[in-house]
């Protein structure tokens, strides 16, 4: 896959794997970033702030500080019920989304 085509497709889905995570627990930003960057899905910590600023001004995250026994205060990131809404819509349309695209390039019947 060129840089080009990978770059493309993670900024496509980058939001809602930051809502995937956080439908599993609240989290702070190192941990968000520390989990996408080895999953390849960005670049750094400094990809993530402005994701997770379009994620709350569209209603879909919130945060909260809580106290660190390693340190200062951390701001955590959990899921409103409005990005709970967007997460569940998009697990209904990736499956499809998937499957056409994987039978598309190979060369299948988009039908089976």
């Amino acid at each position: 896959m060129t840089a080009d085509v990978g770059a493309q497709l993670r900024k496509g889905v980058v939001e809602y794997c930051v809502l995937g995570l956080l439908s599993r627990e609240p989290m702070y930003g190192w941990q968000l970033s520390e989990t996408l960057t080895a999953a390849g899905m960005i670049a750094s910590i400094g990809t993530l702030y402005p994701v997770l600023g379009r994620l709350r001004e569209k209603g879909f995250v919130t945060s909260f500080d809580e106290a660190s026994d390693a340190g200062p205060v951390r701001k955590y990131y959990r899921l409103t019920a409005a990005g709970v809404e967007r997460l569940d819509a998009f697990r209904q349309q990736w499956a499809p989304f998937q499957h056409t695209v994987q039978h598309l390039i190979e060369g299948n019947p988009v039908h089976d």
